[in-house]
């Protein structure tokens, strides 16, 4: 890629801004970042907690083992992705975290496109613990890992047959990775999400033209933009009718709907 693929530009953010910010909206726990030795990261929301790859060099096992050791804290699953994903949507993390039962599987892999996509699946974090005496074995590839664990395969038409899924990402473009610099630069191009934006109460009457309208924006601070209001603290918006948020980098997806209200008393 040339650069380091998390700090690449995103909309006004980053590309890891982005990815994590998608996954907390899916996610009921903390979203955990883990970087390589000495690696430099871009901003983040405060409330990533961010852990440290003891060793270099051990592929992608190692990332997860300190991963699902991190989230075990607070969760008995937990969804794993790579950060260059730039169309993941948050109905595709449900649809995989769904997966989980109580007595299993030990992983949930989505077979998508014709390849397994181990940095788009679910893990039990209680795998910690075998992933790294794998690892001490000098095991250092994933498809071990399956091997061993109750493994659950999931198909393109079994994840599709999630309606909120089928709506959100039909092509399940939330597996699709950035590897080469024109891959970075087509995604990039591609136009921002569609989403409905509303505005109530004292915002009702700016940015011209009342009622719901349909905008592209890739997050709250360029919805907002789009409607002519600024993202200053004084305004705060519910996604989808959830919790009320105010950082301007919350990351939009297509089919989202925002609703901006004033954070002055009598808004």
């Amino acid at each position: 890629m040339g650069t380091a693929k998390a700090a690449l530009e995103w909309h006004g953010s980053t590309l890891l801004r982005h990815v994590t910010g998608v996954v907390a909206r899916a996610v009921d726990g903390p979203v955990v970042v883990v970087r390589a030795p000495g690696q430099e990261l871009p901003a983040l929301d405060p409330t990533v907690l961010v852990c440290d790859d003891p060793e270099e060099g051990r592929g992608p096992l190692q990332g997860l083992a300190v991963g699902l050791a991190a989230a075990a804290e607070s969760a008995d699953t937990a969804f794993v992705c790579s950060t260059d994903l730039p169309f993941l949507h948050p109905a595709f993390v449900q649809a995989v975290l769904r997966r989980f039962g109580p007595e299993g599987p030990e992983v949930v892999l989505p077979f998508v496109h014709g390849y397994r996509q181990p940095m788009t699946a679910g893990y039990r974090t209680d795998l910690a613990p075998r992933i790294s005496k794998l690892l001490d074995a000098g095991v250092f590839r994933p498809a071990q890992l399956f091997k061993e664990c109750d493994l659950l395969r999931v198909e393109e038409a079994e994840l599709l047959a999630d309606p909120h899924l089928l709506r959100a990402d039909p092509g399940l473009e939330s597996v699709v990775n950035l590897n080469e610099p024109d891959e970075y630069r087509d995604a990039r191009d591609r136009p921002a999400p569609e989403i409905l934006v509303e505005r109530f109460g004292v915002l009702a009457n700016r940015g011209g033209e009342r009622g719901p309208r349909t905008v592209r924006a890739a997050n709250l601070g360029a919805a907002a933009e789009q409607v002519g209001l600024t993202f200053d603290g004084h305004v705060l918006a519910a996604v989808n009718g959830d919790q009320i948020r105010g950082d301007a980098l919350v990351p939009l997806v297509t089919g989202d709907t925002v609703a901006f209200i004033s954070a002055d008393a009598g808004g």
